[in-house]
């Protein structure tokens, strides 16, 4: 029976998983109950969920029946945070802690690994190798990976895979595309110190939202001259606070920011280029300004040409040709990007949306929903990608 089969017999399970988790949403670093289910569910299939002391999610080994002394280890990742949003969908399911919502279907990636995971045990005595699967924690803080790493998730892994279902995406189409496919996203803060003074004598004090202002407008040459307009690249301020009263002059403004682009090299300039015009724009007007910027994920990039065969063949042998659909990259970021900084990666996307049935909404809506019957696919694609990986890999 091949997986497709597999994926097809497990396929209100796998509804049935993602139904569940979908009433129980937790924040990012909040997933305490999620990883004690997760696990509960690991140990029913005979697994051994091993925990993190400090932190939520989990792993799991399978050992390959064949895997040999040249054996690899291919990982396998899904996230299981949520998003502080008030679910507003109408479903029977929907979610029982509020204010806090699965809103951009990481309830469906804990439902299909956990499906996936079935249908490798399935198979287990011919794998070539060992699957070592993670459920992590924190993606939407955009560093939620940084700690598996740190604690040696990979160090014995020689490629990982992952997945997003996608609102925006027709199901049930999947893309596995080579090249960029997700951008960096690195967060800033900016202090503009300045000296308070009455509102009807500015000459007496310095100004600190004048000159937050036009550091704010001063901020877009970095992307209309100083950035190759062939190269996507966002910098955007979406936080300014400052000012005591309307008639006294700010001493202080707070601004935070995030900056996101495909390139590695334009990645690392962005810092120095917003230094030099927050520094000298303050110094223009005989303010202060310190920032304060931080590195978050890379660019997702499927460059490793290995994996990008592997994971549309996988696609091609479960769903024909026509199953796989050009998706656009696009500038949101996914910390699955620090995983493939340190082993060789490859990111897909499964469409969930189906105008027919109404499922419209966008991730991180709080209308967001899919078409479930898109999950098996998911399901699949897990299991066939890992089998095929250590086929053709493992010595």
């Amino acid at each position: 029976m091949n997986f497709k089969e597999l994926a097809e017999q497990n396929e209100q399970w796998v509804i049935d998983q993602r139904r569940f988790f979908h009433q129980y949403p937790e924040l990012s670093f909040e997933e305490y109950n999620t990883t004690k289910e997760i696990g509960k569910r690991l140990e029913e299939m005979g697994l051994t969920p091993h925990y993190y002391e400090d932190y939520p999610g989990l792993w799991t080994m399978i050992e390959g029946g064949k895997a040999g002394a040249g054996a690899k280890t291919i990982a396998l990742r899904a996230d299981i945070d949520a998003l502080p949003v008030d679910e507003h969908t109408g479903l029977e399911f929907c979610s029982k802690n509020p204010g806090v919502m699965h809103a951009c279907g990481h309830d469906c990636h804990i439902a299909m690994l956990l499906g996936g995971i079935k249908l490798l045990l399935e198979k287990k005595d011919e794998l070539k190798g060992n699957v070592k699967i993670i459920f992590q924690a924190a993606e939407e803080s955009c560093y939620g990976a940084r700690y598996y790493i740190d604690h040696g998730f990979l160090d014995d892994v020689d490629a990982i895979y992952g997945a997003h279902i996608w609102g925006d995406f027709d199901a049930p189409y999947m893309s596995f595309e080579s090249g960029p496919r997700m951008a960096s996203a690195d967060n800033f803060t900016i202090e503009v110190e300045g000296v308070s003074a009455h509102g009807s004598a500015p000459h007496q004090g310095v100004d600190a939202i004048l000159a937050a202002a036009h550091m704010l407008t001063e901020i877009q040459a970095i992307v209309s001259r100083m950035n190759d307009p062939l190269n996507p690249l966002v910098v955007t301020i979406g936080e300014i606070h400052g000012g005591q009263r309307f008639n006294i002059i700010a001493n202080k403004v707070v601004m935070e920011g995030t900056t996101r682009t495909h390139s590695a090299e334009m990645r690392m300039k962005t810092e120095g280029l917003l230094r030099g015009i927050v520094e000298h724009v303050a110094e223009s007007f005989g303010a202060k300004a310190t920032l304060k910027f931080d590195y978050y994920p890379g660019p997702v990039i499927n460059d490793n040409e290995d994996l990008n065969r592997i994971a549309n063949a996988a696609a091609v042998k479960l769903y024909g040709e026509e199953s796989l659909k050009s998706l656009p990259k696009m500038m949101g970021s996914e910390d699955f990007a620090m995983f493939m900084e340190k082993v060789p990666g490859i990111f897909g996307f499964i469409g969930s949306r189906n105008e027919a049935l109404g499922y419209t909404a966008k991730n991180h809506n709080d209308h967001y929903t899919v078409d479930e019957s898109v999950l098996k696919r998911g399901v699949a694609m897990y299991a066939q990608f890992a089998y095929d990986y250590l086929e053709e890999m493992s010595k």
